[in-house]
């Protein structure tokens, strides 16, 4: 079976044996009953069948080593199954087999052509010998694997690392660090090498190497030569921001505070963003940490260098950090400039442009007092996407209601109801309807009233031409995949519980053009509503619109009222101290007084 080439074969071979095997067992175990047969005879089949059954047992038992050879004699230079046919041999306690395999693997195996990793063999062969104590043989072994062409850097690199790892299992650290001084040594002059030339010529740039010897001399080493190998990794670029941080965090540790800044300034000089993103935020906050506000005007000038490279996405966080530390060391005006820089920026996403103006408006309540939001409050609905407008709209109207400056809040009701369609954003007429309820009358319920059915009106009216292009376009018979990008972006538009089928049968020829109000609308028993195309039925649906919620008030019960002479109490509330800030008085609480509603 040593001559066989292929998988197929080796079981072909097993699968038309094994049969003849069994059978002559049989065969002989039946022949021994017969009384007349010869001892002697019986003897020698008894010991036959025992030499066939052994050997039946042995090739059964060298199956998987068979198997190897296959594989082997179809790829020698398969690195996995030189392994695995070790492990068979160190199963079968056979340990001069498993050298003479190690020894043939190495041999055979060429780098250029191997299937795996090559290193793993020498370091393995080693660590066999390491592992029975001939630490010279293992280190012969190492010095020989670190002469082989690999492909990779980083093979070469994980036989220095291994031979290294061996001297320190066995406590010899000086003979570890010298070593990897031995596998690091690079040319007087940095040039650059090309790929052709042999990898002991690249070594000296390998990351991994430089970083298993920095950490060593960390451990073993003084400050002096410790920093000459970062400085030498830095020197080479061959460094990550991981090794910038370590770097300067090791420095601080041995209170070089001034090198450390350094090693952070040659870090953010190596890496762009956002690579350097980690680098800038430890090197800002462990500087503000140092110094404080000894030397503000450098720490001014490190944010502003940041500010100037980093991309919107990542200016959040520095702004932040930048205005902290005018609130903390410099003047309050200073820190209120940076917020209003971070919210006019360009290009930052909305969310943290948002974040931006929630923090702006906390801090200047408290610097200089809640009337000095309303500014900021103004500029930050103008300038944000209605998804941030409308939340931002209702802290604004909670703040004037808070401050009684009723007035003002129904403007901002009225202002934010132009971006709630009341069928998807039916909250936000909630809280204006129990915002009327509480401070407003008849008349201003009313106006509530009459612009939410207009809202509403032209909300429909844009859900109705979205349709009507549609089917424009559908008459012109595009790609399935133009059709389908077309109705998802009308679906987005739609209310909830509304879908493409439903508007194409409300909109069809011949039938009343309306819209399906969804959950909302069938719950108040209005299932359709009909939505107006042109300005004359805009006006008849105006006219006729049916709202349960309208309250039917008659002019012979409002003559009735007038002619009571009832009253109608009012509370006056008191201006809140939050309004004059730092300089904020107590006030007395509000009387109530009686208004005559003839006068009204």
């Amino acid at each position: 079976m040593g001559c066989l080439h292929t998988i197929r074969g080796h079981i072909l071979v097993l699968t038309h044996r094994k049969p003849g095997e069994d059978a002559t067992r049989r065969k002989m175990q039946q022949g021994g009953g017969d009384e007349d047969v010869d001892p002697e005879a019986i003897e020698e089949e008894a010991l036959e069948l025992d030499l066939i059954t052994a050997r039946y047992e042995h090739l059964v038992e060298r199956q998987p080593l068979l198997m190897n050879s296959v594989l082997l004699r179809q790829n020698p230079h398969n690195v996995h199954e030189w392994l695995k046919r070790v492990k068979l041999y160190e199963a079968a306690l056979n340990p001069v087999m498993v050298v003479e395999t190690y020894t043939e693997a190495v041999t055979k195996v060429n780098p250029a052509k191997a299937k795996g990793k090559p290193h793993t063999m020498w370091c393995s062969f080693a660590r066999y010998y390491e592992q029975h104590g001939r630490l010279d043989e293992a280190r012969a072994i190492f010095l020989k694997g670190t002469e082989v062409p690999y492909r990779n850097i980083d093979d070469l690199a994980s036989v220095w690392c291994e031979y290294a790892e061996m001297e320190i299992r066995h406590m010899n650290l000086e003979g570890a660090l010298e070593i990897l001084r031995r596998a690091t040594i690079s040319p007087k002059r940095n040039v650059a090498i090309p790929e052709t030339e042999p990898v002991q010529k690249r070594v000296h740039k390998s990351t991994k190497l430089w970083t298993f010897y920095a950490d060593l001399e960390e451990s073993l080493g003084t400050l002096e030569t410790t920093r000459a190998v970062y400085d030498k990794m830095i020197d080479l670029k061959i460094v990550t921001p991981q090794i910038i941080l370590n770097y300067a965090s090791y420095l601080e540790e041995n209170r070089h505070f001034e090198e450390a800044f350094k090693a952070y300034e040659k870090g953010v000089t190596l890496f762009p963003f956002p690579h350097s993103l980690d680098v800038w935020v430890v090197y800002l906050a462990k500087f503000v940490q140092r110094f404080g506000g000894g030397k503000i005007e450098r720490a001014r000038d490190l944010f502003e260098q940041v500010l100037k490279h980093a991309p919107p996405a990542q200016g959040k966080v520095f702004f932040v950090m930048y205005a902290g530390l005018e609130e903390e060391y410099g003047l309050a005006r200073h820190a209120m400039a940076v917020y209003d820089r971070a919210c006019s920026a360009k290009d930052i996403p909305p969310e943290d442009r948002y974040a931006l103006y929630l923090l702006y408006i906390e801090k200047a309540t408290e610097f200089f007092g809640v009337t000095h939001t309303r500014e900021i409050y103004e500029r930050a609905i103008e300038s944000m996407p209605d998804k941030y407008s409308r939340e931002l709209c209702l802290r604004f109207a909670t703040l004037e209601r808070q401050l009684g400056e009723i007035d003002r809040a129904r403007g901002i009701y009225i202002h934010c109801s132009q971006m709630n369609d009341p069928r998807q954003y039916a909250s936000f007429w909630d809280t204006w309807a129990s915002f009327e309820r509480r401070h407003g009358n008849e008349d201003t319920y009313r106006e509530m009233l009459r612009i939410k059915r207009s809202v509403q009106a032209l909300y429909g009216t844009q859900l109705n031409a979205i349709i009507s292009n549609a089917d424009l376009i559908g008459t012109a018979k595009p790609s399935n995949d133009a059709m389908e990008s077309l109705e998802a972006s009308a679906v987005s538009h739609l209310p909830e519980g509304v879908n493409m089928q439903d508007l194409r049968t409300a909109v069809a020829p011949g039938s009343e053009r309306s819209v399906l109000t969804g959950a909302s609308s069938s719950a108040s028993g209005h299932g359709i509503v009909k939505t107006p195309s042109t300005d004359y039925d805009m006006e008849r649906a105006s006219a006729s619109w049916e709202n349960q919620e309208e309250i039917n008030i008659s002019s012979s019960a409002d003559a009735d009222d007038a002619q009571a002479g009832d009253t109608v109490q009012i509370e006056e509330v008191a201006v809140p101290a939050a309004v004059y800030g730092a300089a904020a008085s107590s006030k007395g609480k509000g009387k109530e007084k009686e208004i005559d509603t003839e006068g009204t």
